[in-house]
């Protein structure tokens, strides 16, 4: 059974909140990671920060950024997006059940150290949910093509089935690792 979970699917279709309404329900004190959120100003968005499982939040990427990584509109920082996220990753392969990362994406895959700690999670022997970018992309299409990994499509019709489905299947991992 696999115990590698990623969520794909068009922007904009939830796969953020899907994500949140699973780890909730499984309860957040055996999760760690983080998720990608936007910032909004105005009703615009301007940017995306990284808010932890434990509650720490850094922007990673702003249009008001002056930074020579980029992705569309949004200059991203690197630095900031690696003092939290590779750190919320070591500490959840270290001291959790459930690696949650959240998002395997174009910003995030300009840190060659996340590469690693996403490798390290896979292969570790926690359970591992994630959402990950639909579009094409070298590295995440071979992750997605890694044998094991429970590929799900999310869409806005098919969510609420997604979220009960996932959290089940992630209760019944968690609940055969402890009782063997």
């Amino acid at each position: 059974m696999s115990q590698i979970y990623l969520i794909t699917g068009e922007r904009r279709t939830g796969k953020t909140t899907a994500t949140r309404s699973i780890v909730e329900a499984i309860g957040p004190t055996r999760c760690g990671g983080f998720y990608t959120e936007e910032v909004r100003e105005v009703g615009h968005r301007v940017g995306f920060r990284i808010v932890t499982i434990d509650g720490e939040t850094r922007n990673i990427a702003d249009v008001r950024l002056d930074s020579p990584t980029r992705v569309e509109i949004y200059g991203v920082d690197v630095p900031s997006f690696e003092s939290v996220a590779v750190k919320a990753v070591s500490n959840a392969i270290q001291y959790k059940e459930i690696v949650v990362i959240d998002e395997i994406g174009p910003m995030q895959l300009f840190s060659d150290e996340f590469k690693r700690v996403v490798n390290l999670a896979l292969e570790d022997s926690r359970i591992f949910l994630g959402t990950v970018v639909l579009r094409p992309h070298p590295w995440t299409d071979a992750l997605k093509a890694r044998q094991g990994i429970h590929l799900v499509e999310l869409a806005t019709e098919n969510r609420e089935r997604v979220v009960r489905q996932l959290t089940e299947a992630l209760r019944d991992r968690l609940t055969s690792r402890n009782h063997p």
